[in-house]
């Protein structure tokens, strides 16, 4: 899948290789509750596991297959707010991938955050199958992800309304 941070005006991502230490999350797998699966202590997960409400730390842009995850009590900087798979067996292109992340991403965003898309100052971006990803590993999933270009996050947005 690759990661990677937008504006609204523009949409580019998809992940296979991050590398890298990241504070408090290098290497040291998360915790995840048995029963909720929410995130209890903070550590790399696959990008294949992330889930709705998990929360996440900045990463380079690039291609990953890890990504630092922390509990959303603690500051984070992105929060995943929704997941979708894509359909088809033949992978359909960049523009393609693209085009239905932003559609849905922006669709979805009131849903979890609990005001629109064009009243707030949050911003959104997705994480997205490559090609490589999608043919190799059977990868169709695209993740939402909302974050505050103005300051850290502590607390989920799911229902902020900010």
């Amino acid at each position: 899948m690759r990661l990677r941070g937008i504006s609204s005006a523009s949409v580019l991502i998809g992940a296979l290789a991050l590398t890298g230490a990241l504070a408090g999350c290098s290497g040291t797998p998360a915790a995840r509750d048995s029963e909720t699966r929410e995130v209890t202590e903070a550590g790399q997960d696959s990008v294949f596991s992330l889930r709705v409400g998990d929360c996440t730390i900045d990463v380079p842009d690039g291609d990953a297959s890890e990504i630092p995850v922390v509990p959303c009590a603690e500051t984070y900087d992105n929060e995943v707010y929704y997941a979708f798979d894509l359909d088809g067996d033949a992978w359909p292109g960049e523009e393609a991938v693209q085009t239905a992340a932003v559609e849905t991403c922006i669709a979805e965003f009131e849903k979890f955050i609990g005001i629109s898309y064009d009243e707030t100052a949050l911003e959104w971006w997705p994480i997205t199958p490559t090609e490589a990803s999608w043919n190799g590993l059977n990868d169709r999933e695209i993740y939402c992800l909302a974050y505050d270009p103005a300051t850290p996050i502590e607390g989920s947005l799911s229902g902020a309304a900010r």
